[in-house]
């Protein structure tokens, strides 16, 4: 076993295997580390995510768990990956993002054509869903997975959060006019996290979607997504270059007040334009 910096992946793989041992044995940490001959910080550490397992420690883990070789080669070739600095996923796993939203204590994000997930309303979401292109069984995955990720808001500890978003986001009609003016108010309620970026500011609308994850020990984690892979970078290089990106929003964006006075005439002019409408049908 190879002590390392940890990366949300290998926390992530660390709890599956925690799960494992839970669900498919009797053991607690220790007394499966009496079953392998380990000393129990040892078990810790791997299910933590904190050091490396070797391939014989892995094998041995999943045997005790009664898994067989097939299994121990498919999560052999994942935990290869564990702790590299940089790792792609396929867009359709959650796991990771979820569990990083759940362990951070800070949470920076900017989104350039879309509401951020984590403020959606379920109907905003569905309609989202439905606009990209998925079929009706993936919308509601889809939906699912993501009201479920939202409840970090209820935790007792939950992150502090910073949410950038630009001004396109608010003008692309998703839905019909009740699922805007419902994600509308949605923002408004938490306009103290929220920071409009006016839509004059064109340079960062040519910016990537990022979001910026702070730990109370682990390493600062910057993550980015597109339809190909969710990207998570822990290196060092990559954190700086997401803080230069916050401090440029930071200098441009609206603050608090003059977000909500934004989000505001966005309900209003709905509001009338939905009056337009029924005026018109009269």
């Amino acid at each position: 076993m190879t002590a390392i910096t940890s990366t949300a992946y290998s926390r992530d793989l660390g709890d599956e295997l925690r799960r494992l041992r839970e669900n498919c044995t009797s053991f607690g940490g220790r007394a499966m580390a009496a079953q392998l001959g380990w000393d129990p910080s040892k078990v810790s550490n791997i299910e933590t995510g904190k050091a490396r397992a070797s391939e014989i420690d892995l094998a041995q883990y999943l045997a005790t768990c009664g898994k067989d070789l097939d299994y121990l080669q498919d999560f052999a070739n994942r935990y290869r990956h564990a702790f590299d600095l940089y790792f792609a996923q396929v867009p359709d796993n959650l796991r990771t993002l979820a569990m990083v939203e759940a362990m951070a204590t800070k949470i920076f994000a900017y989104e350039i054509l879309s509401i951020p997930g984590l403020l959606q309303t379920e109907a905003y979401a569905r309609a989202l869903f439905v606009e990209t292109g998925n079929v009706p069984e993936d919308v509601e995955k889809g939906v699912k997975l993501r009201m479920e990720r939202q409840c970090i808001w209820q935790r007792p500890y939950r992150p502090s959060c910073e949410f950038f978003v630009h001004e396109l986001a608010l003008r692309m009609r998703i839905g019909d006019a009740k699922v805007m003016e419902d994600q509308y108010l949605r923002l408004l309620f938490n306009a103290h996290i929220l920071r409009v970026v006016p839509v004059n500011v064109v340079g960062l609308a040519f910016k990537s979607p990022l979001t910026l994850f702070e730990f109370g020990k682990a390493s600062p984690l910057a993550y980015t997504e597109s339809d190909l892979a969710k990207v998570f970078a822990q290196d060092s290089s990559a954190v700086v270059v997401s803080r230069k990106l916050f401090e440029r929003l930071d200098a441009v964006a609206l603050d608090e007040e003059q977000s909500r006075s934004k989000l505001a005439e966005y309900v209003s002019g709905l509001r009338e334009d939905l009056h337009d409408q029924r005026t018109e049908l009269a």
